[in-house]
């Protein structure tokens, strides 16, 4: 696992594709990931993983919108993957959406005027929610699966979240238990993936870093009122990591009059890793909703 180390000097104004990282305003390299379209792009997708996992996860997602002529590109955040970090810690959430919008900003410069659109899982969909916030109108659109949104009953009762604070002052290093693969999907493949990848982060939850999510459950909740651009959400109603609950919120707050929630009703947490038929659907409704945004944006864009 890449531990921090001290950064070491990339050279200024070299093209994204000689980058295999990116160093974001700490002085940390993020591992970077570019999915390439065969023709010229026709829009560009950010995808933002989720906790513990890392963007190489999401090469399925990443061709199917490839082939539909879309530049795909992620990074591992900090602390996750291949990218430095201590593993699972974050000094402040915002350093996630920070660090994204850094990389939002280095590909339109290679590619201006391309309609720009996120897409999130898990806590890749708080990240996804929050960049949006801070530019409520630069995106065309927004895909997220499984987003948190709300914390999960397990966490969330008050004397819960106190403890947790109180701990964090003292022991901010605690773990809190480790996600079970089982419920990230029902798929026995996909578990089976999950639990054998090294790159996969199979510790313990640090207080500090449940702490953080807390935080930036918390800003989701304030901000996402003034969202308007186009959404589309997918949820299975029995995940256990994130509550469909707050996929339910989500619809009711944002301020956006295109916005759709698809519900699974047997499925669990990973929908793009899940059963076949689930997630040939979840991609089906993904690449079918994306190509409509795009279209309309197109269409606007020549009117």
């Amino acid at each position: 696992m890449p531990e921090e180390s001290s950064p070491r000097k990339t050279p200024q104004n070299v093209p994204y594709q000689d980058l295999p990282h990116l160093v974001n305003a700490d002085g940390q390299h993020l591992f970077c990931r570019y999915w390439k379209p065969a023709a010229t792009p026709r829009g560009l997708v950010f995808i933002a993983h989720g906790a513990g996992e890392h963007c190489c996860r999401y090469d399925d997602l990443a061709q199917m919108l490839t082939g539909n002529n879309f530049l795909v590109f992620a990074h591992d955040h900090v602390g996750h993957g291949q990218s430095e970090g201590d593993r699972m810690v974050v000094s402040d959430f915002h350093v996630f959406v920070r660090d994204c919008l850094q990389h939002i900003d280095l590909m339109k410069k290679d590619h201006p005027g391309l309609p720009v659109f996120l897409l999130g899982h898990s806590m890749g969909g708080a990240i996804a929610i929050l960049t949006a916030c801070e530019r409520p109108t630069e995106f065309t659109g927004m895909v997220l699966i499984s987003p948190l949104v709300v914390a999960s009953p397990d966490v969330a009762t008050p004397i819960k979240i106190f403890a947790a604070k109180v701990l964090n002052l003292v022991l901010p290093n605690l773990s809190l238990g480790t996600i079970d693969p089982c419920v990230v999907t029902r798929n026995k493949i996909e578990v089976d993936s999950y639990a054998s990848d090294p790159l996969v982060y199979h510790g313990g939850m640090k207080v500090s870093f449940v702490i953080q999510l807390i935080n930036a459950i918390a800003k989701i909740q304030r901000s996402i009122s003034k969202l308007t651009l186009p959404i589309l959400v997918l949820h299975g109603s029995p995940d256990k990591l994130c509550d469909i609950k707050g996929s339910y919120l989500l619809m009711d707050t944002v301020s956006s009059q295109d916005k759709t929630l698809k519900v699974y009703d047997e499925a669990y947490h990973a929908l793009h890793k899940e059963l076949p038929e689930v997630t040939t659907s979840v991609f089906t409704e993904i690449q079918t909703w994306i190509l409509q945004k795009l279209s309309a944006a197109e269409e606007a864009h020549h009117s």
